[in-house]
């Protein structure tokens, strides 16, 4: 096996495990208290007595900041490294966090008026959409950069389940943190507590990466630590240019290479957030409307997609060797599949099922996507391509929430089967796109 390089090992062959388990933590904390609020404002909107619009309000402002900021972070991370970018990201999440939990704390005490706990909260929720997302490319762009083609989708899969896995685990365990003195607004401070231990974790195991540390190697031409490095723990002459000249190259999102991926994960990523967002009301309304007995139900529910997403992710993908465009086509049927499921479920049980079949499905085709768009560019580009997968990522979170509860009000089932069938048109598109069902090796290595 290749030797680490001499510097530090920061140009490792493979990633060790005390740092992956680092960076799963990180994104995992990040996607779980994200997402754990969905299931508490709307209990604090009405207690404080703000319209039910203006947390849908919050919630699309913070993921528009989200899409904008990701690719800068990214191409900062490519500038000063990967480290400092997770820590400004953890930092950011963790202020966030608190800063929201004292504001609604005081809003529910009567100690700021309704309007303006929103306008602090928002405000504060707003710093998590600027800074928070930093996390995301770098550590998505770590990874890439120290596995080689063989074990990159893998590495990748496992990371994107835990942004995938936090999205389900959040509101299922959010419940458990609404406790005295704080109440409602006891998972805020929750999860800014775990966002500091997780942040004293990044700063203690991952290595310093960051060039301006490093000056002579750059300048020198023996390599870039805080570049993307080679398989076989040497830099390349890419890497070496991006860390020497400090201006990597911004990828669009349009770029032909990657922008299949991107139109891809963008659609499934809104179908899910749709279906995922008008879940809760469609069980709340399978028992009567009683939104604290549904609690229990939706907690079940959303533990079994939890449970399907790391059996995909951990289990199938590893085992069976999937390739990404294999991933992104079956994956994507498998989704369709569940969520028709959903829409004829007639009993308790049969949801559950349908719900951990669609999570199975989109456990398979989200890492499709990044692994994929990881793959179709050369080791220079991992910032810039896990900034755009980012930025893809956050913007499914704009305007297909609100979709998906506007549809469920016009009908229960609607959202379902429209997104059954969308899921059916991208698994055709899975299928015909050529740029699609590349396979890893048929990638060109642009630092080759």
């Amino acid at each position: 096996m290749p030797k680490p390089n001499p510097l530090a090992g920061l140009a490792a062959a493979s990633l060790p495990r005390r740092e992956f388990a680092v960076l799963f933590a990180a994104l995992l904390t990040v996607a779980a208290g994200n997402t754990a609020l969905q299931t508490v404002l709307p209990a604090i909107a009405r207690v404080i007595r703000i319209p039910d619009m203006l947390v849908a309000i919050i919630f699309s402002f913070s993921a528009l900041l989200w899409t904008f900021s990701a690719p800068y972070w990214a191409r900062q991370s490519d500038m000063r490294g990967r480290r400092r970018l997770m820590l400004l990201g953890t930092l950011g999440f963790m202020v966030s966090m608190a800063g929201c939990g004292i504001a609604i704390h005081a809003g529910l005490q009567g100690w700021l008026v309704p309007i303006a706990t929103f306008a602090l909260f928002a405000t504060l929720r707003s710093l998590f959409g600027i800074f928070g997302s930093a996390s995301n490319p770098a550590a998505q762009a770590y990874v890439a950069g120290r596995t080689n083609e063989q074990d990159r989708t893998a590495a990748l899969s496992s990371l994107a389940s835990a942004f995938g896995l936090g999205t389900i685990i959040g509101p299922a365990v959010a419940p458990l943190f609404i406790l005295p003195p704080f109440g409602l607004a006891g998972p805020m401070f929750a999860f800014a507590a775990i966002a500091a231990v997780v942040t004293i974790a990044v700063a203690r195991v991952l290595p310093d990466d960051d060039p301006t540390h490093h000056p002579g190697v750059a300048q020198s031409g023996s390599g870039a630590p805080s570049s993307e490095p080679s398989v076989a723990g040497s830099t390349t002459g890419a890497s070496v240019r991006a860390a020497a000249a400090g201006r990597p190259q911004k990828l669009s999102v349009k770029d032909s290479r990657i922008l299949p991926f991107m139109i891809f994960g963008f659609v499934s990523g809104s179908i899910q957030a749709a279906t995922g967002q008008a879940l809760g009301f469609l069980v709340i309304d399978s028992v009567g409307g009683d939104a604290m007995a549904a609690q229990q139900q939706i907690a079940i529910i959303f533990m079994a997609g939890a449970f399907a997403t790391l059996l995909a992710q951990w289990g199938l993908i590893p085992q069976l060797g999937l390739t990404p465009p294999a991933l992104m086509r079956w994956g994507t049927i498998i989704a369709g599949i569940g969520t028709a499921g959903i829409a004829l479920a007639g009993s308790f049980h049969v949801m559950v099922i349908a719900f951990a079949l669609m999570s199975l499905g989109y456990g398979l085709a989200r890492p499709g996507f990044t692994a994929g768009a990881s793959l179709a560019v050369g080791r220079a580009e991992q910032g810039g391509v896990a900034g755009a997968v980012t930025s893809v990522n956050g913007s499914c979170f704009i305007f297909a929430p609100a979709i998906g509860i506007g549809l469920y009000q016009i009908g229960g089932t609607l959202p379902y089967w429209l997104g059954a069938a969308a899921l059916a048109c991208l698994a055709v598109y899975a299928f015909a796109q050529p740029a699609l069902g590349r396979e890893p090796g048929e990638h060109l290595d642009e630092d080759a």
